[in-house]
């Protein structure tokens, strides 16, 4: 139950603050960009740090770099094809995930294993 509790804290904190940097910036969508996956990243990382220790933090943390270079070519992906070809939004991002997922688990293949 603490580590749930402190887990909600902190991410609740660094939620807080990734939202007030967001408004600094122009246009206002960046504070979307900075309110979700980074600062729960980080607050799962502090918290493991803290639980787990050093090497397992690494671990993780090379893990979620995979997973953004996964996402990276998805997003590029389905940019490409809504925004260039205009193809329908729904098929593009249902079948595109199959990519997702493939190039996640050959960057875990490669790099983490």
């Amino acid at each position: 139950m603490k580590e749930i509790l402190l887990r909600f804290v902190i991410g609740g904190a660094v939620v807080s603050g990734f939202a007030i940097l967001g408004g600094v910036f122009k246009p206002k969508s960046f504070a979307g960009l900075f309110g979700a996956a980074p600062s729960v990243a980080l607050a799962t990382l502090t918290l493991t740090l803290a639980s787990d220790g050093r090497a397992y933090a690494a671990r993780e943390a090379r893990s979620m770099i995979v997973g953004a270079v996964a996402f990276l070519v998805y997003a590029t992906l389905i940019s490409s094809l809504t925004m260039r070809r205009k193809w329908k939004a729904l098929p593009v991002t249902s079948g595109l995930m199959l990519v997702w997922l493939g190039v996640a688990f050959a960057l875990w293949r490669v790099c983490l294993r």
